[in-house]
């Protein structure tokens, strides 16, 4: 873990995508967030670090995934202060996205992501205490269809 006890993961897989930040059952509206797959080893050690793993609920209809249950980390998004860094790959390149363009990746076909997150150390409160993750970088390369690819070179008029 490098110094500033930020986490990089590369070639993850995103669950729970609400990057818009829209109200559901799960979540209040304007909380925006995702989750990040993690496999049992590296599940194992941030937990014993403190960091807030969970576990997603297997359903009847599966079968029992091989190590047991699949392991993920709830991450937020937060734009006060110093805004997280979300970069949208693309075959025309990267694009920087901000706070009102970052829901577009609810809907993206997404094939590979790169990330970092910060460390947010929260408690005690009621006796309990961990580590919230909050996103500082993300780079998220997505599939374009044929079409997008052929007229990628024409200028946008929006």
């Amino acid at each position: 873990m490098p110094q500033d006890n930020t986490v990089l993961m590369e070639g993850v897989q995103l669950i729970f995508k609400n990057f818009a930040g829209k109200e559901s059952q799960y979540n209040r509206e304007g909380d925006r967030n995702f989750a990040v797959k993690l496999d049992e080893t590296v599940a194992t050690q941030m937990a014993d670090d403190g960091w807030n793993v969970k576990f997603l609920n297997p359903r009847e209809s599966d079968e029992e995934t091989e190590g047991g249950p699949q392991a993920y980390l709830p991450v937020s998004l937060s734009f006060k202060g110093r805004p997280p860094n979300v970069v949208l790959i693309t075959s025309r390149g990267r694009t920087h996205l901000g706070e009102g363009d970052v829901e577009m990746l609810d809907w993206a076909d997404i094939v590979n992501v790169d990330l970092i997150v910060n460390p947010y150390a929260w408690g005690p409160i009621n006796g309990k205490s961990g580590i919230k993750a909050y996103l500082k970088s993300i780079y998220v390369t997505i599939d374009e269809d044929p079409l997008e690819r052929k007229y990628a070179d024409l200028d946008r008029s929006e």
